[in-house]
């Protein structure tokens, strides 16, 4: 209901005849501001799209404005000490164990691996942005070694008590994955081909379309084959399912986060506007595996495959 689709097209077909997309930009901080005010004016457009197309269009457009939050999570408060934070990080895990979507984040990734491997290559690297406590990327090398696979994993994040936590779990389960400090929005110490994967899971909505923009950009510049970012679908459902599912870690505030969040999440549409505007190109798909919207943009020239992201 609150994906918005038909209405959707039309505003953004409204806003390519009268402006022109995709937008050009010069540099990341004009990437960051020409998304954010584009994305604000798509939703503007849609609006005025879902009142012309009547009743049936427009009472869910006013739901998704209700719904629509800039609030940020509790786990994101500068204020709130790193040591709250790991906890609040560290119930996502739990979490995300409890729903196995751990093992079909991997299996997702691992199948865009293998079609790389195909094409020769010895070792693959993985760099995933906002790890958090490191659950994914632990769980990726977990596997990678399992199967024993030439995998260099890289978990990364702004929070060095994450990365602590990171580097005591890889060393305790002796898995080849690393835990470094990163500034997503600044990537300048990567060369071209760094990485051949780049990965954002479950924190999507955690950025801005600007910010969002800026770490598709910024691993445009460093990654071979492609960015992947995984987040909720944005639904009536998830407003009320994921807050149900985060009350049973008992911890008030993770609830509160978990509604917050889903109010957050990005509509597919709006998704595939911000890969536009950050690559200047169409190489790239966002496809509905529920409870997910996966984010497939592909560096490579490869049409993205939605077989691989689903």
């Amino acid at each position: 209901m609150l994906q918005l689709k038909k209405a959707g097209v039309k505003a953004l077909e409204n806003l390519r005849s009268a402006d022109g997309f995709p937008l050009e930009w010069q540099s990341m901080e004009e990437l960051e501001a020409k998304t954010d005010n584009f994305v604000s004016r798509y939703l503007d457009e849609r609006f005025k799209v879902s009142k012309e197309m009547g009743g049936g269009f427009f009472l869910p457009e006013l739901f998704d404005r209700l719904m629509r939050t800039s609030d940020s999570e509790h786990m994101d408060d500068r204020k709130l000490p790193e040591n709250e934070k790991l906890e609040l990080v560290k119930a996502l895990d739990r979490q995300n164990q409890m729903l196995r979507l751990y093992p079909r984040y991997v299996d997702m990734l691992l199948s865009l691996l293998d079609e790389v491997a195909k094409g020769g290559e010895q070792k693959l690297r993985v760099l995933e942005l906002a790890s958090g406590s490191g659950g994914l990327a632990l769980a990726l090398a977990e596997e990678a070694q399992r199967k024993n696979l030439s995998l260099s994993v890289t978990g990364s994040d702004i929070i060095p008590e994450y990365i602590k936590e990171g580097n005591r779990q890889a060393a305790e389960k002796k898995l080849p994955v690393s835990f470094r400090l990163l500034n997503a929005f600044n990537m300048d110490e990567f060369t071209a081909g760094s990485f051949d994967l780049m990965v954002l899971s479950q924190s999507l909505h955690h950025f801005t379309p600007g910010q969002l923009a800026v770490m598709i950009a910024q691993s445009a510049q460093c990654t071979k084959t492609a960015f992947v970012g995984i987040d909720g679908y944005r639904s009536i459902l998830l407003a009320g399912g994921v807050p149900l599912m985060a009350s049973m870690q008992g911890i008030a505030s993770f609830a509160l986060d978990g509604f917050t969040s889903a109010r957050k999440f990005y509509s597919e549409l709006e998704l595939e506007i911000i890969a536009e505007i950050a690559t200047g190109r169409r190489d790239h798909i966002v496809t509905s595996s529920w409870p997910l919207s996966i984010l497939t943009i592909r560096f490579d020239g490869v049409k993205p495959d939605a077989r691989q992201a689903s």
